[in-house]
């Protein structure tokens, strides 16, 4: 196949008698040529019979782009399609190859995917299905009309959920947003995760050690304060009662129940793993990946029947921050919001420009925008930063972008550094912080722990209770307290990519932050949870409808004098986009 040129199409239309606006047509020809794998003749040929169904059209740059969707678009997709049939078919009749050198067991044949009424297997009818819709321009080119059930949604500025004193509280921010307020990550930008980074390189020794150094220390803690003198190991049979340390795991890949709960001890406890007894207890709420300590019975070495569980308590949750200033500021306005930031059936960001308009009006000093700030490639990424960026100028408000894993321009690896801007105007880098997923942010004096990962439906599939009295969201965000983890859960979920060594530096809770952002496709809520506010805001779209956004007035708070945690979170909402 030879290289198209600008010369050969110039030949090619002097030959037809074609005229054509300018030399970028002929740049814009060679660039469809290369992506379609044609040759100047075919697509003068293609182009003469498209100007004949639309009255002689002229040659032009956007001619040229309503050419590339009804003509050339199609055409990639029916290739692609020809190339799944013939993967579909390569695997078919492997499968049949496979299956003559066997005998199948009694009951352990498949269905067959044809029937003489319909030779085609479902997954090529699948495909074959509809070429009018196979080959609609919707199915190739992004759909740029706004969405209607979008448009249409009801309840616009409705509170869903409410937390504190809110009556007559006027969510406004200061009278200069964003003037003097310090947004800044906790440990400071030498010991924060600021830069992308090598993954795909862990070993399983350094993974395994990740999770015992996590177990020698939560356990001290639990030692300490329950003044245990040592804990014994795992395995060995004792006639009297004994207390244990140990992560909670299943015996095979399953699901965790009560009949599957595994306590696997740390090195120093001899490294076994022995199955727990749990019918003893009259409580319990646990996870695999959580570090517990156990007291019970395990007179062969085989069971451990437990009859107490020590659990941390809030007295064991690691410090909340002690500002070096006691001056008090007035209280601030923070929104809170998590994308993605367009439904599912249009490109329009109408919900974006929708925040952006609330933004404007309720003017907050800070904005934490967290998750698929697009699905998209990165040029958009950055045009939607300097919408944001543009759009809110006139508020001057602080602006915190945290990533996420469905970002598809961005790291698909956790703990996730954070975005990068190529060329940041001096405005960006005055209102723009980027920040890492997880991360604790300081505030004002106010400590916020941030997370894009979902980790209420990972822990919540995962999470097995009797008798705790507490609904499953309270348990789970209590678990990453005491836990001191933003992610606690081991094995993680499929769809989260963890590297355990930089997990270790960046994925844990220095103290208790005052308020936690935990985003998720769970609705929505704001509690308060052995101490700190708790807070998911929802998804500012689900699918094709809108979504809701949080938001949040704070104000660090002078400490009692008995010491007593004083959250600095006055009032909280979650409101209808």
């Amino acid at each position: 196949m030879s290289l198209v040129t600008t010369e050969s199409l110039k030949t090619e239309l002097e030959i037809f008698d074609i005229p054509y606006q300018d030399d970028s047509v002929l740049d814009k020809m060679v660039e469809q040529c290369i992506c379609n794998r044609l040759q100047a003749q075919e697509i003068l040929h293609e182009w003469v019979a498209y100007s004949a169904t639309k009255q002689g059209v002229k040659l032009t740059t956007d001619t040229l782009e309503q050419f590339e969707h009804e003509v050339t678009g199609p055409q990639i997709l029916i290739c692609i399609t020809n190339y799944l049939l013939n993967i579909i078919k390569a695997e078919e009749e492997e499968e049949d190859l496979l299956d003559s050198y066997s005998t199948p067991a009694k009951g352990s044949q498949k269905r067959p995917l044809t029937t003489p009424e319909r030779p085609h297997s479902k997954r090529t009818a699948a495909l074959m299905a509809s070429p009018s819709i196979l080959l609609s321009p919707a199915s190739f080119s992004p759909n740029a009309t706004p969405s209607q059930k979008y448009s249409q949604r009801g309840g616009k500025g409705e509170v869903v959920a409410t937390f504190g004193a809110v009556q007559g509280t006027r969510w406004v921010g200061r009278k200069d947003p964003g003037a003097g307020v310090q947004v800044e990550i906790l440990e400071g930008p030498e010991d924060s995760l600021n830069s992308s980074y090598k993954y795909m390189f862990q070993r399983l020794r350094d993974v395994r050690n990740v999770l015992t150094e996590k177990i020698e220390e939560l356990g001290e803690g639990l030692r300490t304060h329950f003044s245990i003198e040592e804990f014994s190991p795992v395995s060995l049979p004792a006639q009297d009662s004994i207390t244990v340390l140990g992560q909670i795991c299943c015996d095979s890949n399953g699901k965790l129940n009560a009949q599957s709960v595994l306590l696997e001890a740390g090195p120093e406890q001899g490294g076994q793993q022995v199955p727990v007894d749990l019918s003893e207890l009259k409580e319990y709420s646990l996870f695999p990946g959580q570090v517990v300590v156990m007291e019970g019975m395990n007179t062969t070495g085989r069971k451990l029947v437990a009859s107490k569980f020590y659990e941390v308590g809030s007295k064991l949750l690691p410090s909340s921050y002690t500002p070096h200033s006691s001056f008090v500021a007035e209280p601030l306005n923070v929104l809170v919001a998590c994308g993605p930031y367009a439904p599912s059936d249009s490109l329009t960001f109408d919900p974006l420009v929708d925040l952006i308009n609330v933004i404007v009006r309720d003017r907050p000093d800070v904005c934490l925008l967290k998750a698929q700030v697009t699905e998209t490639f990165e040029n958009i990424f950055t045009r939607c930063i300097e919408s944001i960026v543009d759009g809110t100028r006139s508020v001057g408000c602080q602006l915190v972008f945290v990533p996420s894993q469905r970002d598809i321009h961005h790291h698909f690896i956790y703990p996730q550094p954070p975005f990068s801007l190529p060329h940041p105007s001096k405005e960006q880098t005055q209102r723009v912080t980027l920040v890492p997923d997880p991360c604790t942010l300081l505030i004002d004096g106010v400590t916020i722990g941030l997370t894009s990962t979902d980790i209420l439906i990972h822990m919540g599939a995962e999470e097995i209770s009797c008798g705790t009295g507490s609904d499953k969201f309270s348990r789970i965000l209590k678990h990453m307290l005491t836990q001191r983890s933003y992610y606690p859960l081991y094995p993680p979920a499929d769809e989260v990519n963890m590297d355990y060594e930089k997990f270790q530096s960046f994925g844990q809770m220095p103290l208790t932050p005052d308020i936690l952002v935990v985003p998720s496709e769970m609705r929505y809520f704001v509690k308060d949870v052995v101490g700190c506010v708790c807070v998911n805001p929802g998804r500012l779209t689900k699918g094709q409808v809108g979504g809701t956004y949080g938001r949040l007035l704070i104000q660090r708070s002078p400490q009692s004098e008995d010491r007593k945690r004083v959250s600095p979170c006055l009032t909280a909402q979650v409101v209808k986009i």
